[in-house]
């Protein structure tokens, strides 16, 4: 528990100089209305007619009192002396509320910009965490923990700041008032005062296990709204919407189950709380009586003013005690984002490391393995090798282990044997960010943002405007973008909803243009769409490949048929590799594919050839 403060206040070191402005303010603040309330005894002195401030048995407090403020509390007749009570009473009351107003504005400061820090910085890393984590982590779930779990975390820095600091100065200030009203009470508060944290320990060990089981299940409700937002046209076309209210409803319920069981505690500590803080008020009220009515060592007015400090000094009391309750449901959260911010990054620049460069002999797998768990293999003993400006082409029947090969190649994932080098040095000896900048990857489901053209097309580098129009109109996409509203500047919508799909496609294929990557991916590109869409993208994909690097995963096998060279791929296994006449005429896996697409035997292309690449 200590070690999640201990990192969460870490966030607040760059704005310390505000917060011992803001506890500065406070101490202003709490001991301007402690001393309202010393103003209490004058006041009764003059409202009965007794000498003000005076007598041989004066209390340390009336003795400071007398020194600051006698004379002119004491000066003419017993109503302008309360006159000038009242007067004390409010000027105090007035810079004691500006004091902390002052101080409020500045804790409201730092608690934003620290929940910012906290929310930015898990943001970032998430950046920099390797693909595997995404791929066992919920979208939900990150969206809860980085903006729900982050605004509940910062409560311990909030709360601490706005509450329990402003509590804490104004019980200390109140308790060296009232020590110097009565030592011999003080000191039977303060013994008496642990009582309130021994009655709500066995409350707050329970408190945040059951939060964090609470955040767990937002989460996932979290998730079932993305997930049936992203997925809206199938809801609809399968008829599903009763289906996905009663899923989210179930998921609903149990938050709201976790939820009111979590609480369920956490309300228990405030009457708990209360009842014992009343007891130890009315064991002080007991004592101070005897000392007033029996042993005469403590006047009547400077009990009655004891009391209504004690009576006050309550509310703070409580707050304390409940801090600890309150904060587990912040601790809870915070865990959860820690644990993101705690999974590995993806392993930057390492001293030793050599910048990536265009491969100028070939890119080898050599005896490449790969497992996504522990004996499922998914890759086994790969070994090809692709020169500059080859057409590689991968082909199999689904799970055969195409994507998860490509994937290797930018590092999304690393070999779990064996190793794949550029020029003869190792993937792995590459920094990530020069190696990854190598790379061009157009897909089947190509990824638009809720941005502008000119922000898509650009993705990640700011170009001259001249430059994102030439890979425009080099990716065959220039009539529908002028067409749109605003042009190049018209937002596209959310996944590029204002598109049609071959339209998106050709974005994306501006984009890898654009980058002019030496070395290309390429999934499908032309797949799902209509024949002029595809005519559009076919041609602006031959630009696209003109010397580079390519591999190609292939699903429809006519695409692929001027490859320089075909890998056929089975159970993790390279079990083919040749051109399509080699591997059509030598009758395996590679002809048996072609054979189930196609009614008659697929016609012989010359290899030098591009057409019918894609």
């Amino acid at each position: 528990m200590w070690s999640s403060y201990a990192r969460l206040f870490r966030y607040v070191g760059p704005f310390l100089g505000l917060l011992i402005g803001a506890i500065a303010l406070m101490v202003v603040s709490a001991a301007l209305d402690a001393f309202t309330l010393v103003l209490l005894i004058p006041f009764l002195q003059s409202l009965f007619g007794m000498e003000i401030l005076a007598g041989a048995n004066m209390s340390s407090l009336e003795q400071i009192l007398d020194g600051w403020f006698g004379a002119w509390i004491r000066s003419g007749d017993p109503l302008d002396g309360l006159r000038n009570v009242c007067l004390l009473v409010l000027g105090a009351l007035f810079f004691k509320n500006v004091a902390l107003y002052g101080a409020r504005l500045l804790t409201v400061y730092v608690q934003e910009h620290v929940e910012r820090h906290m929310r930015d910085g898990v943001y970032g890393h998430l950046q920099y965490l390797p693909l595997s984590f995404f791929g066992r982590m919920k979208v939900g779930q990150l969206i809860t923990r980085v903006l729900n779990d982050t605004r509940e975390a910062r409560t311990v820095i909030t709360f601490a700041l706005t509450d329990v600091l402003r509590q804490a100065v104004t019980a200390v200030t109140y308790q060296a008032f009232l020590l110097l009203m009565s030592w011999q009470l003080t000191l039977v508060a303060l013994v008496t005062g642990p009582l309130v944290a021994v009655g709500l320990s066995p409350i707050l060990s329970r408190l945040k296990g059951s939060y964090g089981k609470a955040f767990q299940q937002r989460g996932e409700l979290v998730s079932v709204v993305q997930e049936t937002i992203s997925g809206i046209r199938l809801v609809k076309s399968y008829g599903a919407e009763e289906h996905e209210r009663e899923r989210f409803g179930e998921s609903s319920h149990r938050y709201a189950r976790r939820m009111v069981r979590a609480n369920a505690l956490s309300q228990a500590a405030g009457p708990i709380s209360e009842t014992l803080s009343t007891v130890i008020a009315l064991v002080l009220i007991w004592i101070g009586a005897n000392m007033v009515l029996g042993t005469g060592t403590l006047s009547a007015e400077v009990f009655i003013a004891f009391v209504t400090m004690a009576v006050r000094l309550v509310s703070p009391v409580k707050a304390l005690a409940q801090f600890p309750a309150k904060m587990q449901l912040s601790l809870a959260a915070a865990e959860r984002f820690f644990e993101v911010l705690d999974t590995e990054a993806e392993p930057a620049h390492e001293p030793g490391m050599e910048p990536a460069r265009a491969p100028r002999e070939s890119i080898r797998f050599e005896n490449v393995d790969f497992e996504y768990e522990s004996d499922r293999p998914v890759l086994r003993g790969i070994d090809f090798e692709a020169r500059p400006g080859e057409v590689v082409a991968l082909v199999g029947p689904s799970g055969a282990g195409k994507s998860t090969l490509v994937d290797l190649l930018p590092r999304f994932i690393d070999p779990t044997g064996g190793r794949i080098t550029m020029d003869g040095q190792d993937l792995r000896d590459i920094p990530l960010g020069t190696l990854r900048s190598l790379f061009g990857v157009v897909s089947q489901e190509t990824v638009i943002f809720h941005d502008t053209v000119r922000a898509n097309v650009s993705y990640g580098d700011d170009r001259p405007e001249d430059e994102i129009w030439e890979a425009i109109r080099a990716a065959n996409a220039e009539d529908f973008v002028r067409e749109l509203p605003d042009g190049i500047d018209t937002l596209l919508g959310d996944r590029g909803v204002r598109l049609s799909g071959g339209q998106r496609q050709r974005v994306g294929i501006a984009r890898a243009i654009l980058r002019d990557p030496p070395l290309l991916i390429l999934d499908e590109a032309t797949s799902s769409l209509d024949t002029e869409s595809e005519q559009l993208i076919q041609a602006a994909l031959e630009r696209l490949l003109t010397g580079r690097t390519v591999f190609v995963i292939a699903h429809r096998l006519s695409t692929i048929s001027g490859a320089d060279r075909i890998l056929a791929l089975e159970d993790g296994r390279l079990v083919e590799s040749g051109t399509h006449d080699e591997l059509y005429a030598a009758g395996g896996l590679y002809r048996r594919l072609s054979d189930l697409q196609f009614a008659s035997p697929a016609p012989a292309v010359d290899p030098g050839g591009s057409a019918g690449l894609l």
